[in-house]
């Protein structure tokens, strides 16, 4: 018998092991919140990637990697792409709370439930210089969110 034919030796455990409970889902990056508010937004006004990375004055590449949640962008870089789309960062902000709630709704929702549509998507749109955004906002299931900057 050669060694390669002695390593591959079938292993019987004495015992089954302990059954493992579903695990929830992960709990959601900020990062990957605002590069989804940011992308779903420049998808929304149907811009490409590389005009709003020039009109927010960053590289498409960055921009591409913030988008993806792959990047952690700075307050200056978020306001920047934020001016870009016609909001400010609060609007941002706001939107990626927003999510973050009806996230963390979800997690703690009995799975027996089944999966309704959680986090729906919605676009604010600028009617007039930055910090003049028009946005109405549905009432949300947990109640209102302040975010303070």
């Amino acid at each position: 018998m050669s060694i390669r034919a002695t390593n591959q030796a079938d292993v019987i455990p004495l015992r089954p092991l302990p059954a493992v409970p579903p695990a929830l889902p992960r709990e959601p990056l900020w990062r990957d919140l605002v590069g989804e508010v940011l992308r779903r937004e420049r998808q929304a006004q149907g811009r490409t990637l590389k005009d709003v990375a020039e009109a927010a004055r960053i590289s498409m590449p960055y921009l591409s990697e913030v988008e993806r949640g792959l990047k952690e962008a700075s307050s200056e870089v978020l306001a920047a792409a934020a001016q870009a789309l016609g909001l400010n960062l609060a609007d941002v902000l706001a939107l990626a709370g927003e999510r973050l709630v009806s996230l963390a709704a979800a997690r703690t929702r009995p799975r027996s439930q089944g999966s309704s549509a959680v986090g729906g998507h919605r676009s604010v749109r600028s009617t007039g210089p930055a910090g003049s955004v028009g946005a109405m906002r549905p009432p949300s299931p947990m109640g209102s969110v302040l975010l303070a900057a």
